[in-house]
């Protein structure tokens, strides 16, 4: 059986990043989609771990060959998910992880119709906007069209699966580990298993 697809979604800030980390950690044999973009690595990033870090004429040349699944361009970057980060992956029966905004996430709902969809959201706005302040990352003007644009995405979590409020991080963290578990042990999932077991 091939691997389920989960994808999380959160506005900037809401602690997507730290909760994909750390579910990467805590659950066995959970791979992960390493995304391409055309920006410039934060931080402590690393290419081909947290992404695969292209030109922008690399990326448009992808585009042009159907490499992507999904793809976007957020705040004058381009983001994308290949087909190739999946199918590997899935093909072998792993699980994967996938961390894409909501036109991503519909995106894959489209193409792989048994994929998890889980939002994450902020306790509130005013929260949100001082965890993005404290990261220290983004000026004024960044920040206020990072709010301004969270107003809107906050909506787009009634079509996910799952909705995941992130008061406490390990709380959600948990939580977040607690779907892709329940997932697993779906009935149709466990059938080869149960055939095993009562000789159907």
């Amino acid at each position: 059986m091939s691997g389920q697809l989960f994808v999380i979604s959160a506005p900037s800030g809401a602690g997507k990043s730290t909760i994909v980390k750390e579910l990467r950690k805590r659950v066995q044999s959970l791979g992960y989609s390493v995304s391409h973009t055309s920006r410039e690595p934060r931080g402590t990033e690393v290419g081909g771990t947290d992404y695969h870090f292209v030109s922008k004429e690399t990326f448009s040349r992808m585009i042009e060959t159907g490499a992507f699944v999904e793809w976007a361009k957020v705040y004058n970057d381009f983001y994308g998910t290949s087909f190739s980060s999946i199918d590997k992956q899935s093909a072998l029966g792993v699980d994967v992880l996938l961390d894409l905004d909501a036109r991503g996430a519909r995106n894959i709902g489209t193409h792989f119709q048994n994929s998890v969809l889980i939002y994450v959201l902020p306790p509130s706005l005013d929260i949100l906007e001082k965890r993005l302040r404290e990261r220290g990352t983004d000026d004024e003007s960044a920040i206020r069209t990072r709010m301004e644009k969270a107003s809107e995405e906050l909506k787009e979590c009634a079509w996910y699966d799952y909705v995941i409020i992130n008061d406490n991080l390990e709380k959600a963290v948990g939580e977040a580990q607690s779907v892709i578990v329940a997932e697993r042990c779906r009935t149709a999932r466990q059938m080869a298993k149960v055939k095993d077991i009562i000789g159907i």
